[in-house]
C-alpha cells in the first residue's frame, strides 16, 4: 500500500521547491556579484601597485644617468670633487628609488593581506629580487668610488659592473611591472569566466525555477484546489437536498478524510431525513384517523340520541300492553303463550338495541375502561372457541401457536373485539381449505399477536387505507368498514400498534398487533372506545354473531 501524503507534507514540499528556486537564483546572482566585486578590488589594488611602479621606473633609471654639461676628455685625470658629486647624486637617486619601492611594497603587502592578488608568489619573488638588486647596485657604486681621491676620467654609467647592476634593477622593475599587469589581465579574464558561469547558473536556475513553478502550480491544483472544489460542489448538492451522490476525493490526505467524514454525516442526515418523513407520514395518517374518529363519534352520538327515545317508547308500550292484556289472556288462555312470547321478544330486542345505542354514546364520550392483568393466550382461546361456530369458518383451519405465556394489563373486552375482528376478516378472505395461523409471543416488554392467512391478499392502495373508517374491500361485499378502524383505535389506546402486510393479491395477508405488557404510568384508567365489545350487554341481551358486524 502506497504511503499516504498528508496535506502538511505536500505544503512543505511546495515550500521547499519555492525556497530551492529562490536559493538557486540568489546563488547565481551572488556568485556573479562576488566575482565582479573580486575583480574590481583586485584591479583597484593592482592598479595602485602599477602606479607606484610607474613612479619608481624613471627614478630608478636616473640613478646613473650622465648629467647635462658634464664632459670629460678621454685620458684625463678627474678632480676628486667632480666624481664625488656624481656618486652623491647617484646615491640620492638610489635612496629615492628605495623609498618609492618601499611604498610599492606596502601597497603590495596590503594587496596580499586582503587576498586580492591571484598569484602572489611570483610577485614576492620579484620584490625580493629588486631588494637584492638595490643592495648590489649600492655596493657597485661604493666599489666604483673607491678610497682614492683621484679616479680615472670615466662616468659612473660607463662602469661595466655598475651598469650591469643598474640594468638588472631596471629589468627587475620591468618584470615586476609586467607581472602586475599580467595579474590584472588574468583577473579580468577570470572575471569574464565567472561572468559567463554566473550567467549560466542564473539561466539554468531560472529555467529550473520556471519548471518547478509550473509543476508546483499543477500539483497544488491537484492536491488542494480540485479537492476543495469537489468538497464545495458536494456541499452545494447537500444544500439542494441531494443526499444520494457521495463526495469523491482521492487526494490521499486530510481533505480525503474530510470528504469521507462528510459522506458519513450525509448518510446519517439522509437516514434521519427519511425517518422523519416516515414519522410525519405516519403521524399524518394518525391525525386523519383521529379526525375521522371524532366525526364518527359525533355521528354515533346523534344516531344513538335519536334512536334511544323511540326504543324506550317501544319497550314502555310493550310492558303496558302486557299488563292490560292480562284480563283478555285469562279469558282466552289459548292465546296467552303466543302473545306473551312476542311481547317478551319486543322488550328484549328493544333493550338490546338500547344497549347498542348506549355503547355508541359511550364511544362518543370516550368512556373509561379499566385494565386488568389478562392471560392473552386464554383470551384468544375463548374467541376461537366461538369463532369455530361461525358460518365463515366451515372448511377452514385455525392454528394457534402460543410461544410463551403472556399476562398483560389490558381491557379484555376490547382486546377480544380486536382478535375477533381480525379472525373474522381472515376467515372471510379465504376460500375453503384456507389456513389461519395465529402466533403469540412476548418480545421484551411488548406482547405480539400475528394473524397470517392464505386469503385473497391486498394491493398497496388497500394497505394504505385499510384502517380508515368506512373503507372496505370485503370479498363477501358485506363489510361496513368500521371493524379495522375500531381495532386500530383500541390498540392505539393501549399504547400499541397494528400493521398489515401483503405481497399482493392472492398472496395472503399478515396482521401484526403489538402492545405493552404493562401499561404506562397514568394509563391504568384510560379512556377508550367501548363500541361493540365481545360479551354481554344489558338486561340479559347478548351480541350475536350478526351483532359483531362485518369486517372491513
Amino acid at each position: 500500500m502506497a504511503r499516504r501524503w498528508r496535506l502538511r507534507n505536500k505544503l512543505l514540499l511546495g515550500l521547499g521547491l519555492v525556497v530551492g528556486c529562490v536559493a538557486a537564483l540568489i546563488a547565481g546572482a551572488a556568485y556573479g556579484l562576488s566575482s565582479y566585486m573580486g575583480t574590481m578590488k583586485t584591479t583597484d589594488s593592482k592598479l595602485a601597485e602599477l602606479l607606484k611602479l610607474d613612479e619608481l621606473k624613471p627614478v630608478a633609471s636616473a640613478i646613473i644617468t650622465q648629467p647635462a654639461g658634464a664632459f670629460r676628455e678621454p685620458n684625463t685625470v678627474a678632480i676628486g670633487e667632480a666624481g664625488t658629486g656624481e656618486i652623491r647624486r647617484a646615491k640620492q637617486q638610489l635612496e629615492l628609488s628605495r623609498k618609492l619601492f618601499s611604498q610599492y611594497k606596502t601597497v603590495f603587502e596590503d594587496t596580499v593581506r586582503r587576498g586580492r592578488d591571484p598569484d602572489p608568489y611570483q610577485d614576492t619573488q620579484l620584490v625580493s629580487l629588486i631588494e637584492r638588486t638595490f643592495i648590489d647596485l649600492e655596493s657597485a657604486i661604493d666599489q666604483f668610488a673607491g678610497p682614492t681621491t683621484v679616479a680615472v676620467s670615466k662616468p659612473l654609467a660607463a662602469d661595466e659592473h655598475v651598469g650591469k647592476k643598474h640594468s638588472a634593477l631596471l629589468k627587475a622593475v620591468d618584470d615586476l611591472r609586467n607581472e602586475v599587469a599580467k595579474d590584472m589581465y588574468d583577473r579580468i579574464g577570470q572575471a569574464r569566466v565567472d561572468y559567463r558561469r554566473s550567467v549560466t547558473i542564473v539561466s539554468i536556475a531560472t529555467g529550473v525555477a520556471f519548471l518547478l513553478m509550473v509543476s508546483l502550480v499543477s500539483l497544488i491544483s491537484g492536491w488542494i484546489f480540485k479537492p476543495i472544489r469537489d468538497l464545495q460542489e458536494g456541499v452545494r448538492r447537500v444544500t439542494e437536498g441531494n443526499f444520494g451522490e457521495p463526495i469523491i476525493v482521492e487526494s490521499g490526505d486530510e481533505l480525503e478524510d474530510l470528504a469521507a467524514a462528510f459522506n458519513g454525516m450525509m448518510m446519517r442526515v439522509r437516514d434521519v431525513y427519511r425517518e422523519l418523513e416516515s414519522q410525519v407520514d405516519e403521524r399524518s395518517k394518525q391525525l386523519v384517523l383521529s379526525e375521522r374518529m371524532v366525526s364518527v363519534g359525533f355521528l354515533a352520538a346523534g344516531v344513538a340520541h335519536e334512536i334511544n327515545n323511540p326504543l324506550a317508547s317501544i319497550a314502555f308500550c310493550s310492558e303496558a300492553l302486557e299488563s292490560r292484556l292480562k284480563d283478555y289472556l285469562s279469558r282466552n288462555p289459548q292465546e296467552t303463550e303466543v302473545i306473551s312470547k312476542y311481547l317478551k321478544m319486543i322488550q328484549q330486542e328493544a333493550f338490546r338495541c338500547k344497549g347498542i345505542t348506549g355503547r355508541l354514546l359511550e364511544f362518543s364520550r370516550v368512556g373509561e375502561r379499566r385494565r386488568e392483568p389478562t392471560d392473552i393466550s386464554e383470551l384468544v382461546q375463548s374467541v376461537l372457541a366461538i369463532a369455530q361456530h361461525l358460518q365463515s369458518c366451515r372448511g377452514k383451519r385455525i392454528i394457534f401457536q402460543p410461544y410463551s405465556t403472556v399476562v398483560a394489563g389490558v381491557c379484555g373486552e376490547d382486546i377480544k373485539s380486536v382478535v375477533l375482528n381480525l379472525v373474522v376478516n381472515a376467515l372471510e378472505s379465504m376460500e375453503e381449505g384456507g389456513v389461519l395461523t395465529i402466533t403469540l409471543k412476548g418480545i421484551g416488554s411488548d406482547t405480539e399477536l400475528m394473524f397470517t392467512d392464505t386469503g385473497c391478499g391486498m394491493t398497496a392502495e388497500t394497505l394504505n387505507n385499510i384502517f380508515e373508517p368506512f373503507y372496505t374491500r370485503s370479498r363477501t361485499g358485506k363489510g361496513t368498514g368500521l371493524g379495522l378502524f375500531i381495532s386500530h383505535h383500541i390498540v392505539s389506546q393501549h399504547g400499541g400498534e397494528i400493521h398489515a402486510a401483503s405481497t399482493g393479491p392472492g398472496q395472503g395477508t399478515t396482521f401484526t398487533v403489538r402492545f405493552p405488557i404493562n401499561p404506562a404510568v397514568g394509563q391504568e384508567q384510560h379512556r377508550s372506545p367501548n363500541i361493540l365489545p365481545f360479551g354481554n350487554a344489558r338486561k340479559g341481551g347478548s351480541i350475536t354473531e350478526e351483532g359483531l358486524g362485518h369486517a372491513a
